[in-house]
């Protein structure tokens, strides 16, 4: 067209203003057109990778944000306005945030995490006392199952230590859900008893 040249591949009109084709793919993919937004994304995946990466400098981290960016631009198109400003700084503006925000949340997760790995150096550790007691309590309490019908010890052990449900117990030891949960409430009141004698 006469008066206009290419830079780039964006058409340069007269005046000197850019026509920039993002904004026309947005605008396009804002009204639903799919290959539009493909162009969009074409246009500037690269570019706002380069910004994500440069705020995150972890890649894997970087490629996450940037999916995240693109589908916020692609649920919030229809609101982009073209007068309001240029769609290149538009979703460049929604990466540094996004990007900004990852940053965040890893410092605010690495504080946690130094706050609970020092709260439980402060804590001592066991006493010599408190060690002994509870593998005495330990070794009491497989005596005390021992001590169990066959029945209710299995029962307590593939419930306590196995981590089965009172249903998969029932059908591990074939029988009735019923049965098992008497079996269970009986075990763990015999076994009370036999921790709470007198040593």
């Amino acid at each position: 067209m006469l008066g206009e040249m290419v830079i780039d591949g964006v058409e340069v009109p007269e005046d000197g203003e850019r026509a920039d084709p993002a904004d026309d793919a947005l605008a396009r993919a804002g009204a639903g057109d799919r290959t539009a937004f493909a162009e969009f994304y074409d246009l500037l995946a690269a570019r706002t990778f380069g910004l994500i990466l440069r705020v995150l400098v972890d890649r894997s981290q970087s490629e996450e944000v940037l999916q995240e960016v693109f589908l916020e631009a692609w649920q919030t198109a229809s609101g982009f306005d073209p007068d309001r400003g240029r769609a290149r700084a538009w979703i460049l503006t929604i990466a540094h945030r996004r990007a900004v925000d990852r940053v965040r949340s890893a410092q605010a997760a690495r504080r946690r995490d130094l706050l609970v790995g020092a709260r439980e150096a402060a804590e001592p550790p066991p006493s010599v006392t408190e060690d002994v007691e509870l593998r005495i309590d330990g070794a009491r309490a497989v005596h005390g199952l021992d001590e169990l019908p066959e029945p209710q010890r299995r029962a307590l052990v593939l419930a306590y230590f196995g981590g089965y449900s009172q249903r998969e117990i029932a059908v591990i030891v074939g029988a009735p859900l019923g049965t098992v949960k008497t079996r269970i409430r009986d075990g763990l009141t015999r076994l009370r008893s036999v921790l709470e004698a007198p040593r």
